[in-house]
């Protein structure tokens, strides 16, 4: 259950804007891994996991974008039917309140990757691993 660190910045709600983001990682070679954006009218915030997470930071603010660098808990689950259910009931159980998700599915379609955003991650990470080990036994 990885510990990452994601982009969130914030841009006006108009065209080319994807193309201004997407150009700064390209020219600066970094990948991304992971890309979620949520408008509401004029503004909206774009987030991203990508593999050089502090350079990409570095670069966004160099060209003048309002950019975030934060940490977001990874939880891999099985990629089939019930497979977010399954952490949901988890988190559920234990009250921890998940503030934005996204799904994540690799190409090999075993697993995919939850990203949660909540405001005490090692505590949301112990519970998770705990509740783990007690199904396994």
């Amino acid at each position: 259950m990885p510990i990452l660190k994601q982009l969130s910045v914030f841009v006006q709600n108009q065209p080319g804007k994807i193309e201004r983001l997407t150009s700064v990682l390209a020219e600066n070679k970094i990948n991304i891994l992971a890309f979620n954006i949520a408008s509401s009218g004029e503004y909206g915030v774009i987030k991203i996991i990508v593999d050089k997470p502090e350079l990409a930071h570095k670069k966004y603010k160099e060209a003048g974008l309002t950019a975030y660098l934060s940490e977001v808990l990874g939880i891999v689950m099985k990629d089939k039917p019930g497979g977010l259910n399954d952490v949901a009931k988890i988190i559920a159980k234990n009250r921890l309140n998940v503030e934005n998700a996204y799904v994540y599915v690799p190409k090999s379609r075993k697993n995919a990757m939850l990203i949660i955003d909540v405001r005490d991650i090692k505590a949301v990470k112990q519970n998770l691993e705990f509740e783990k080990k007690l199904k396994k036994r």
